[in-house]
């Protein structure tokens, strides 16, 4: 009778894997010999590698294999954070391709969408939305490299608007099967000739099954603007109830299609059906090119006149276009101080381009375009590492300019419904003191209670000089290294881009001259505040 004798080989094939004993020996004696002589530490693989190597394919790498990810950083153009991928294999390059955002539009943060992505669990690569044509470009680019690695089953590449059904029942109330939220009330934050637009806007969400913390996001889905959907459909020439998959083509222009910015695989459709010049402008635009000096302002209105007297397949038009993506809003409320309900913060986007009016389809939407009692498809996005701290005694500093304000009103009626001990600061920032204090008696009422222990304002337009946060924690520089030292968390909310960068550079520069640290190890220190969260972001 055989006996089973001890491998003498570490385990690092998951006994999930499907493999017999012989195979998992061997692979667990070949791996443990390639770990040694690489003189690190023993990992045991994953499932999906273990599945690789039984495909033939080689091992995607480690989730701790990405270096840091020295790219993740929403300042850094798509252009650096590829050049800081290079020598990474495709599965770090598609996490670089992200918007570094981690904002869950796309139903992930962005490791775990590019993660998916390359596992071929996630068919769609036109996810992220902060990323625009950018991203979807170079995710494409990169299936393009998937495809060609000998051995590798890259996923097929779905960018059309109708989404496929997912293969289990996904849970209520996520992304991909949203509940219903009942939308009751908006009011303007801004008073007098403010030159912004924001609206408070609140949703009952009694029945829903929705429940959320403060720093989770709640998702929508919004219907695009019924003028616009009306001049696309006669710039098409194809009739409104024109069936598409069971619906009419005004239907699905409404809430299945985005209708901004024009697509490439649009343009790829109309450099199929038609000729000449405009088949070779149409060629260029759908591979990024620009040769008239106008792709950045090429909704899919725009593209339609631009190639006016082409008349494609109604069918082909929506297939060619990008779905409807739900948006995201930081959460403005707590539940524990308004139960069932969800409170946002909302700036209006409107803007013209040779003279035609543009807007944001979520913000007109929901500042005038939904009705009190109307209801639509909602979703709580669990937020990315952004939340109260545990120990409701340690101080919080609360950096949100404009609508970043928006998490900190939630964290403040969490921390007074609560009764926490901790202090809480909070710097706020917008153009003009008289229009745009957003909250501003919630505010005043909260430092009169002693929940609010300091507030510090700054108004870009109220004087000679624009004073922004970063100016008004330069200024305070002192007491908030202080209360750095005694272990306050710090949260950023708002503009990835500029503001928070601008935070952050100043964060190193107080480290630097209120904790008596060079501007190496000012940085590292803010570096080691963010990798124990104590410093966190919602940014967009």
């Amino acid at each position: 009778m055989t006996q089973n004798v001890p491998s003498p080989f570490p385990s690092l094939i998951p006994e999930s894997a499907p493999f017999s004993p012989e195979q998992r020996e061997w692979l667990n004696g070949f791996f443990a010999g390639f770990i040694s002589l690489e003189g690190s530490g023993v990992t045991p693989l994953s499932d999906e590698q273990a599945a690789a190597l039984m495909n033939g394919a080689p091992a995607a790498p480690a989730e701790d294999d990405d270096g840091g990810a020295p790219w993740h950083d929403q300042s850094l153009p798509l252009a650096e954070r590829m050049t800081l991928a290079e020598a990474k294999p495709v599965r770090w390059k598609l996490m670089a391709a992200m918007a570094q955002q981690d904002c869950g539009q796309c139903g992930y943060d962005c490791k775990n969408y590019s993660g998916a992505i390359f596992s071929g669990k996630e068919e769609r690569l036109n996810l992220c939305v902060p990323g625009g044509k950018e991203t979807t470009r170079m995710v494409k680019a990169l299936y393009e490299e998937m495809k060609k690695a000998p051995g590798v089953a890259a996923p097929a590449v779905v960018t059309k608007a109708a989404e496929p059904a997912p293969s289990v029942q996904a849970a209520a109330g996520t992304r991909d099967n949203p509940a219903t939220a009942t939308f009751l009330s908006r009011r303007r934050l801004n008073k007098g000739p403010s030159e912004k637009e924001t609206w408070h806007v609140e949703f009952d969400l009694a029945g829903s099954g929705l429940e959320y913390k403060v720093g989770d996001s709640f998702g929508l889905f919004p219907a695009n603007d019924p003028k616009l959907v009306s001049d696309v459909i006669a710039a098409l020439g194809a009739p409104a109830n024109f069936p598409i998959g069971g619906r009419t083509l005004r239907e699905v222009l409404t809430d299945g299609v985005s209708l901004s910015p024009a697509p490439d695989m649009l343009f790829q459709l109309y450099s199929y059906i038609t000729g000449g010049d405009k088949r070779k402008k149409a060629r260029a635009l759908s591979t990024g090119e620009d040769p008239d000096g106008d792709a950045e302002a090429l909704d899919v209105l725009a593209a339609i006149e631009k190639f006016s007297g082409v008349r494609p397949d109604p069918e082909a038009f929506i297939e060619a276009l990008d779905p409807l993506q739900p948006r995201l809003y930081s959460i403005a409320s707590s539940l524990k101080a308004n139960p069932g309900r969800v409170a946002l913060t909302v700036d209006t986007v409107r803007y013209a381009i040779k003279g035609r009016k543009r807007l944001g389809v979520a913000s007109t939407f929901l500042a005038e375009r939904i009705a009190a009692g109307a209801k639509l498809k909602a979703y709580v996005q669990k937020a990315h590492a952004f939340g109260l701290p545990e120990d409701p005694s340690v101080p919080i500093i609360m950096i949100g300019p404009g609508t970043g304000v928006a998490p900190f009103r939630a964290f403040l009626q969490e921390r007074q419904a609560t009764k926490a001990s901790g202090r809480n600061w909070l710097f706020f920032g917008h153009q003009r003191s008289n229009c745009d204090f957003f909250y501003e008696e919630e505010f005043r009422e909260l430092k009169a209670a002693n929940v609010l222990t300091r507030l510090s304002l700054a108004w870009s337009r109220d004087g000679k000089d624009k004073v922004y946060v970063q100016d008004r924690m330069r200024e305070v520089g002192r007491d908030l290294w202080a209360w750095l030292t005694e272990g306050a968390h710090l949260y950023v909310c708002g503009d990835a881009k500029r503001m928070a960068k601008d935070v952050e550079i100043a964060l190193v520069d107080i480290v630097a001259q209120h904790g008596a640290r060079s501007a190496e190890e000012a940085a590292a220190f803010v570096g080691n505040l963010k990798k124990v969260g104590r410093y966190q972001q919602d940014v967009y």
